[in-house]
């Protein structure tokens, strides 16, 4: 795409809309002009709720089927709250997709762990729906699943089907449950401490809060993963999708053309130094 054309918000008209959490939707978007909008796993686009503005979201839909352009949005602010809220039949405008993506591929023949927290699972769905689509061309997988209750758990019937149908080992853990909850409570990390994995043959893929990230990191380090093969989905505050107004800026890095998703041997310096 050239910049001009970048620049330029596409239509895109909603077709459903689901709701995921308390505060956290998911919407089905088709082209208004019926070309569909290919995109890999791990990129996002700029979504503009007209007369309101724009906000970088992750594509969280199935890049197998590029003829809907799937999008789960959390309402924490004016833009996001217009995107969240629109109904079916509401035109939004779609530019991208914009940055790097997980590249799960690379895990050929080897075992894959997928580490989210939070929405942090929405970006890494599509990676887990490939894996799913091949499954036969990965050994051991597993996703392992941080939320801050119960109500804030992503995805349940995908969850559910991962484990089920596809033999991924999913494990879920929640920062705090009530009495009913029988599942794990904890850290994230402390689910990657007794994952069943080959850390040398082994890819990575974590999304979430920066410093669960970071965390999951060094504890997948710890395991001997080397890492080149671990790969984290950055945010910074994106604006012009294209490296242009440089607000995503992360050193030398621009996370909309580099990033989002940046190997940790790359990442590991930068997350160490403070407010980078």
């Amino acid at each position: 795409m050239t910049a001009p054309t970048t620049m330029l918000p596409r239509p895109f008209r909603v077709t459903r809309t689901s709701r995921d959490t308390q505060d956290t939707r998911t919407l089905d978007l088709e082209a208004v002009d019926g070309a569909p909008l290919t995109f890999a796993a791990g990129q996002f686009t700029m979504l503009h709720a007209f007369g309101v503005g724009e906000v970088p979201i992750s594509i969280s839909g199935d890049p197998g089927r590029p003829e809907t352009l799937r999008h789960t949005i959390r309402n924490v602010g004016s833009v996001s709250r217009a995107l969240a809220g629109a109904s079916a039949g509401t035109v939004l405008g779609v530019r991208g997709p914009f940055g790097t993506g997980w590249q799960v591929r690379d895990g050929h023949g080897g075992d894959v762990v997928f580490v989210a927290g939070g929405i942090g699972l929405a970006p890494l769905r599509p990676a887990i729906l490939e894996v799913c689509r091949a499954r036969g061309d990965y050994g051991r997988v597993a996703l392992l699943y941080g939320a801050r209750t119960p109500e804030d758990i992503l995805f349940g019937d995908d969850l559910r089907s991962w484990g089920a149908d596809h033999d991924i080992d999913v494990e879920v853990t929640v920062d705090s449950g009530p009495h009913a909850w029988r599942g794990n409570v904890g850290l994230v990390t402390q689910l990657i401490d007794r994952a069943a994995f080959d850390a040398a043959r082994t890819l990575a893929l974590i999304c979430g809060p920066e410093v669960m990230m970071r965390h999951s990191a060094v504890a997948l380090g710890d395991r001997g993963v080397p890492r080149s093969r671990i790969r984290l989905s950055m945010e910074r505050n994106m604006k012009c999708g294209v490296g242009l107004c440089g607000h995503c800026q992360l050193r030398e890095y621009f996370l909309c053309l580099d990033g989002p998703v940046l190997a940790y041997d790359v990442l590991e310096p930068l997350m160490a130094q403070a407010e980078l």
